[in-house]
């Protein structure tokens, strides 16, 4: 392994690159501290595949317009608008009035 300043790794940064490609650890140091470890690239990193446009169009059931421009019934557009809830599940449980 051959270590270098950063003083001396600015005035042979080619020789310096060449040796890393060559398989040469070579280290550059800030002071009596080693910084970096200079390596030679291989190959470019795999991609990442995230999301794909059109990915899931023949999974997906076909909505008729109607779906994306009709207005909301009233129930839903109340809801949208801040109206709560009316589902059963989700009303505060009642004491039981036989138990008195």
């Amino acid at each position: 392994m051959s270590t270098y300043t950063v003083h001396q790794a600015k005035t042979n940064l080619s020789k310096l690159i060449d040796a890393a490609e060559k398989g040469e650890d070579v280290v550059i140091a800030r002071g009596d501290k080693p910084a970096v470890k200079l390596v030679p690239v291989s190959e470019a990193p795999p991609k990442k595949i995230g999301r794909r446009p059109g990915a899931y169009k023949d999974e997906l059931p076909e909505f008729p317009d109607s779906f994306f421009f009709d207005p909301l019934p009233d129930e839903e557009l109340e809801l949208w608008e801040g109206g709560s809830l009316t589902c059963p599940l989700n009303q505060p449980e009642k004491a039981d009035e036989t138990a008195a």
